[in-house]
């Protein structure tokens, strides 16, 4: 090999130095990130720039941006820690007690505001040195793109038609209903279809490329516009919102009932019939047969299934 060298000097520590350099943007958040102190992070990084002849990270106003060839080093080491990561793993299969997998799981807010904590609980109880990386799930996530290239391990969320190139777990079904304030007119006197429509209605952004949601979508299919007077991206504020205002969330019961003993709000029938949102969770054909993969999974399958009953 002509750069055996060259090969024989990088270590697998120093591949994780750069790809967590490259991603934090930042040696300091990088050291925090590594558990190591910042002059140690600092050294490694001279080295990695020594080696590509290359500074690697440059200085960009108040910030820090990773030089062309830095942005095409990112996914080559990023797939060298994740094969070094599987590569004993499941020759030894999971053993959650002493397993120190770093689990990712992209998520939409969507859901129940009780199913991340509760998930983050159980992983955490049954496998305590595990890592675990909750990602955001909205319009500018690539989340194929992720699953197939190993920066994720499952997708949550609720879509009317999951992609069909990827695994799928049904989670569970809810049915769509309003959240308003108590001073809402409709708690009062009720409200039809096209009161409803006519309303001022808060949505959130939509949770992949190019789509309305599964509410808009729904409604577009009936030839049929709801007045959506506000937009967040962040699911989790819109019920304060709701609370102090005139404006209608209509989403899923379960998500909704969760704030009506600490929210002045109240949650109403829909007029326009939908189908029960479903919730499901995605992964790759990639850590299809992982025993880390599957133990995950199963986690994931059994916090949905506990506050289904709830």
């Amino acid at each position: 090999m002509r750069d055996q060298p060259l090969f024989d000097k990088i270590d697998l520590h120093l591949i994780r130095v750069l790809h967590t350099v490259l991603t934090e943007r930042s040696v300091s958040k990088a050291a925090i990130r590594l558990g190591m102190h910042q002059p140690a992070v600092s050294s490694a990084l001279k080295r990695l720039r020594d080696f590509a002849g290359d500074p690697l990270l440059v200085r960009s106003g108040s910030g820090m941006v990773p030089t062309d060839a830095a942005l095409r080093m990112l996914e080559p080491a990023g797939h060298i820690l994740r094969s070094a990561e599987m590569l004993f793993s499941d020759a030894r299969g999971f053993e959650p007690a002493s397993a120190r997998t770093t689990f990712r799981v992209a998520a939409s807010d969507y859901l129940d505001p009780l199913f991340l904590p509760q998930l983050v609980a159980q992983i955490k109880s049954q496998a305590p040195l595990t890592q675990i990386e909750i990602l955001p799930l909205s319009g500018a996530t690539d989340y194929r793109a992720q699953l197939a290239q190993g920066e994720v391990d499952v997708v949550i969320g609720n879509w009317s038609a999951p992609p069909q190139e990827l695994h799928l777990g049904r989670l569970f079904g809810d049915e769509v209903v309003c959240l308003v304030s108590k001073k809402h007119p409709a708690v009062r006197r009720g409200w039809d279809q096209g009161s409803w429509l006519q309303a001022e209605h808060i949505a959130p952004a939509a949770m992949h490329p190019g789509a309305r949601g599964v509410i808009d979508d729904h409604l577009a299919g009936l030839g049929l516009q709801r007045h959506i007077a506000a937009r967040c991206p962040y699911f989790g504020q819109i019920p304060s919102m709701v609370a102090s205002t005139l404006l209608v969330l209509t989403t899923g019961r379960q998500y909704c009932a969760r704030f009506v003993d600490t929210l002045p709000v109240a949650v109403l029938p829909c007029p326009v019939e939908f189908p029960r949102m479903m919730y499901y969770q995605l992964w790759h054909e990639r850590t299809h047969t992982s025993a880390a993969g599957r133990w995950l999974r199963e986690r994931v399958k059994s916090v949905a299934a506990a506050l289904k009953k709830e």
